[in-house]
Formats: C-alpha cells, structure tokens, sequence
C-alpha cells in the first residue's frame, strides 16, 4: 500500500499533505463541499505506508485524504476517529498544533 507524500514549507512551517495511491488528481464533491486531490498539492514522493507515518508522526500540520491513510494514522493515534470528515465517502483529516 503506498501514498503519495509532500512537504510544504513557508515561513518556517511545514505541512505534509499525504494521499492514497488511487485517489492522487481526482475531484470529490457532496452538497456544497468539494475537494480536489491534485498533484500540485499531494503528488509529491510515492511512498510506503510505514515511510509516511514515520514523517507524519514528527509533523505539526497534516492534511491527508484517504481511507488508507485515516486509518493509519487513527490506528497509531496520530488524529482521533471523530477527527475525520468524509466527503462523497472519502475520508479526510487535518491537524494543527499551535
């Protein structure tokens, strides 16, 4: 199982923005809400699971989108269940630490 994983830095913050493989340039919408997974944003490095948990565990700012992915991170404790939004069944989540 493999993610696509990038990291954003501006102004001496970094947020990683983390996608499953399948859903990298695809657009969800429900209702008024929509979200476009596109490359700019998420397709960064291809990664393993285990490698992108391992940077998402030292970050501050997430942003990911998945079911994979979610339940990795709620798996490990990363993001709690109730953190996850989910928008034409796709499930999402952010974190930041302040």
């Amino acid at each position: 199982m493999k993610v696509y994983l990038k990291i954003h830095r501006r102004n001496d913050i970094e947020t990683v923005a983390c996608c499953d493989e399948d859903l990298l340039n695809r657009v969800f919408t429900e209702g008024d809400l929509r979200i476009e997974i596109n490359s700019n944003f998420y397709g960064g490095d291809l990664l393993t699971m285990e490698q992108a948990m391992e940077i998402l565990k030292q970050s501050s700012y997430f942003n990911i989108v998945g079911e994979n992915i979610t339940n990795k991170a709620i798996a490990l404790q990363l993001l709690p269940k109730e953190g996850v939004r989910k928008i034409n069944s796709i499930p999402m989540a952010m974190k930041m630490m302040f």
